[in-house]
């Protein structure tokens, strides 16, 4: 292990500027590529669209790093899209390739062997070849198709070396073009739920009020002339702490809840044998049973119900519970 090294004030000082100044430097490299959405970013944008395969990263080192992450954005935004290691792609890997598709390939210098080496094959097949680099006259800029240049005044490194600013403006200027692509596609939360089936996320995007309905199937409804301890007993059978009140047509008025017949039981018990109608809240919230889940949670917690009724047609189809609501995880 390495010895322990005793940090001075000085030195904690002299670090934290350090840090700060790397985000200077690197915020100022982003902020400053604005200029370069033009009519390049644009015909760019155009091809892709216009493209009837696959957008294909590559790279190497950091900027292959960079290339797979861009790849992943581009993929769970609604553009297909994959990574190729330069080298993998020089033995066997370019078989992936297709002249419908379009290469991003990566690279700051734009003098990186490996992707050179690329090139004359990416002709031979006929694929669309898009260079990233931050050199308009480097020589793959130069064999490319189009060019993005990710220019940046230094990097954050000290010595001007480890790519950090680049690297940073790279993803960047990579994340602007899968989300402007996303947008002129029309990608929507819906969408994105389907790439993102898993976890939270998916949870969140993907279930909806009839899933969650499932967990207890109850839909407990009283007619608005039922009495107050009718509905006590018909809350009590379906273990829900609501009823639905409904019209002669069977169409939702009201709603009475377990907390309304406590809040009455403090002044006496006369109203138990009185209609629901009398009592009941009139016109209460409600939801559709193909609206998210997560809607329906937000409206629960803003209103502070425990139980929203879920209708179709304007008529009760099942009782929500914010319990049920949380055993599904949607949050």
């Amino acid at each position: 292990m390495n010895e322990p090294v005793n940090l001075d004030e000085k030195m904690i000082i002299d670090c934290l500027q350090e840090a700060r100044k790397v985000l200077e430097i690197e915020a100022y490299s982003v902020l400053k590529l604005k200029d370069s959405i033009g009519s390049e970013f644009a015909d760019i944008v155009r091809v892709i669209l216009e493209s009837k395969g696959r957008v294909i990263f590559t790279g190497i080192g950091k900027s292959g790093l960079i290339g797979q992450k861009l790849a992943a954005t581009f993929s769970s935004t609604g553009t297909p899209a994959f990574f190729v290691h330069a080298g993998e792609a020089l033995h066997g890997d370019l078989g992936m390739v297709t002249g419908d598709d379009i290469i991003i390939a990566i690279s700051n210098s734009g003098e990186t062997e490996e992707v050179l080496s690329l090139v004359p094959s990416i002709r031979r097949i006929g694929a669309f070849l898009i260079a990233v680099t931050g050199n308009r006259s480097s020589t793959l800029a130069r064999y490319a198709n189009n060019h993005l240049l990710v220019n940046i005044e230094e990097e954050a490194c000290p010595h001007g070396l480890a790519p950090t600013a680049s690297t940073t403006a790279t993803l960047a200027l990579g994340d602007a073009l899968a989300i402007a692509l996303s947008k002129l596609k029309g990608f929507t939360p819906e969408d994105f739920a389907l790439f993102h089936p898993g976890g939270s996320l998916g949870r969140k995007l993907l279930t909806k009020v009839e899933d969650v309905l499932q967990v207890r199937k109850q839909n407990p409804v009283v007619q608005s002339g039922t009495s107050v301890k009718e509905a006590l007993f018909t809350m009590t059978a379906s273990k829900m702490g609501s009823t639905s009140v409904v019209d002669e047509r069977g169409r939702l008025v009201g709603i009475i809840t377990d907390g309304d017949i406590r809040r009455l039981l403090e002044e006496s018990t006369d109203f138990l044998q009185k209609p629901v109608l009398e009592v009941m809240t009139k016109d209460p919230i409600t939801i559709e049973k193909d609206r998210l889940a997560a809607e329906a949670l937000k409206i629960m917690e803003d209103k502070e119900v425990n139980d929203l009724p879920v209708v179709e047609d304007g008529k009760p189809v099942g009782m929500l519970n914010f319990q049920d609501l949380l055993r599904a995880r949607v949050f």
